[in-house]
């Protein structure tokens, strides 16, 4: 097969763990028979510097040509003085936006191996008397609505300058979110999870409705619907009871990052953003850690798990993603570790030896 892809590296480390990325890629490649053809493109803050805008023209219309796109990370302190339309960051609102990409799908497990890098206790995350890890979930996050894309501004009040961000959700921007989470329970364990706060906001109200009505054409699903302070409160509490969360764009944001930490690392943890098609968009869960950057010490396999990802969900190559799969847990039963999960300083791996050494275990 022959696959053209959008590489967006962006900043800090982006650059590092996306060439890891492209390494295990290539090595796949060569295994299976495939051919990846690689553009290279701009985008957050490298964009900035480089045109004066963090989202080219150029860098959307290679993407919408392309069969995904593979991001690194974009942001960074560098930026952080600019205007909120012009941060980095937005690059990232414009490309989902422009690519029509409403799913974000953000898996958290926890792999037997870093068990002790978990801040929970053992007993919280493994089942019964066998004392085996056990925490595997999805969160799906809707991504082109919500809060980060409702209407933004400031006005006056007695109290002085206030600012405002609305948060609004159509029926049908709730409903086509909750049909993903149904479809991705449906090869799970078939329970669903909705996070919401209809306690208070009309917005949530709407969501729990509409995601109700969903659930009907999916009689084998368990629906829970839970309010965003208490999920965040069971996330910790007992993450097992969880299999598939759905959640609206800021809550899905909060509540995956947590989920990645009790996964061990957030360095672990890798992200598919997707529409109504097999295109899509793939890129770890991290930010653009601008205080390692450079150093070789990011860890890469988020990013290369996010490419097993894109191997599974945009081009049906089961295969070669498991392979992928395969190759980091092989690399971490040998104890190797990067420096955000290593406890004892041994076995302690950079980045490119990290991208090596995954490489070297796809067969």
């Amino acid at each position: 097969m022959n696959i053209k892809l959008a590489v967006i590296p962006g900043d800090g480390i982006g650059p590092e763990v996306t060439e890891q990325a492209q390494k295990v890629l290539d090595k796949i490649a060569n295994v299976y028979n495939h051919k990846f053809e690689y553009k290279t493109l701009l985008a957050g803050g490298a964009a900035i510097d480089a045109v004066g805008a963090c989202l080219p023209d150029e860098t959307i219309t290679v993407c919408k040509a392309s069969d995904a796109v593979l991001l690194g990370a974009v942001g960074g302190w560098k930026w952080d003085t600019l205007p909120g339309d012009k941060r980095p960051e937005m690059a990232l609102l414009g490309l989902r936006k422009e690519l029509g990409l409403f799913a974000n799908i953000r898996p958290a497990l926890l792999f037997d191996e870093l068990a002790d890098a978990c801040p929970l206790k053992k007993e919280i995350i493994s089942s019964g008397a066998s004392g085996k890890v056990e925490l595997d979930i999805v969160v799906i996050r809707e991504l082109t609505g919500g809060i980060y894309f409702g209407e933004k501004g400031y006005k006056d009040t007695p109290l002085g300058k206030a600012a405002y961000d609305v948060e609004i959700y159509a029926e049908e921007e709730v409903r086509r979110i909750a049909v993903v989470a149904f479809d991705m329970a449906m090869k799970r364990s078939k329970k669903v999870t909705s996070v919401d706060k209809a306690n208070v906001l009309e917005s949530s109200r709407l969501w729990r409705q509409v995601v109700g009505e969903t659930a009907k054409n999916y009689p084998e699903v368990k629906l829970e619907n839970l309010y965003i302070d208490n999920a965040a409160m069971q996330l910790v509490r007992n993450p097992r009871q969880f299999d598939v969360i759905v959640t609206g764009n800021m809550f899905g944001d909060i509540l995956s990052d947590e989920a990645s930490m009790i996964t061990g690392s957030i360095g672990m943890l890798p992200s598919a953003s997707l529409g109504k098609s097999s295109f899509g968009m793939y890129e770890p869960v991290h930010g653009s850690a601008p205080d390692i950057a450079g150093q070789d010490k990011a860890n890469p396999m988020a990013t290369i798990l996010s490419v097993a990802m894109m191997l599974r969900y945009s081009f049906a190559l089961s295969n070669e993603a498991d392979a992928i799969e395969r190759a980091v847990k092989a690399v971490l039963s040998k104890g190797f570790r990067t420096g955000d999960i290593c406890s004892d300083g041994k076995n302690l791996i950079g980045t490119k030896e990290a991208g090596d050494l995954i490489a070297s275990e796809v067969r």
